[in-house]
């Protein structure tokens, strides 16, 4: 698996850290269409998305150059509640104070925001 760099320092309040984009497992960019690397297909099931049902995984930079990974809710839902099972019980964080964990807080708002 390619290592995931960020290409902005700037993050914003809907930025899916790098941390947790590992926990998902993005397919390596260079296995996907072009569609799918500027995020107009789901990297997970090539669903076609819009603006509004599209989960911005963010812009990142790899073998293929910059791409801009996207997911349909139900995927990135499905692939965080997996993340937050292996995750969990390996992070100190989340065994002492889930509420505290930044990996953990992502994982499960992205499950609570694709099962809507």
């Amino acid at each position: 698996m390619e290592a995931l760099t960020m290409a902005s320092d700037a993050p914003a309040s809907t930025d899916i850290p790098p941390e947790v984009l590992a926990v998902l497992v993005l397919p390596d960019p260079a296995d996907m269409v072009e569609d799918m690397r500027r995020g107009a297909l789901c990297v997970w099931c090539t669903t076609l998305l819009t603006l509004e049902s599209a989960v911005d995984l963010g812009e990142l930079k790899g073998s293929v150059g910059r791409w801009w990974p996207r997911s349909c809710p139900a995927c990135v839902a499905g692939r965080a509640h997996r993340g937050l099972y292996a995750h969990v019980p390996q992070c100190e964080q989340c065994v002492d104070e889930a509420a505290l964990c930044p990996v953990g807080r992502v994982l499960y708002r992205l499950v609570r925001e694709g099962r809507r």
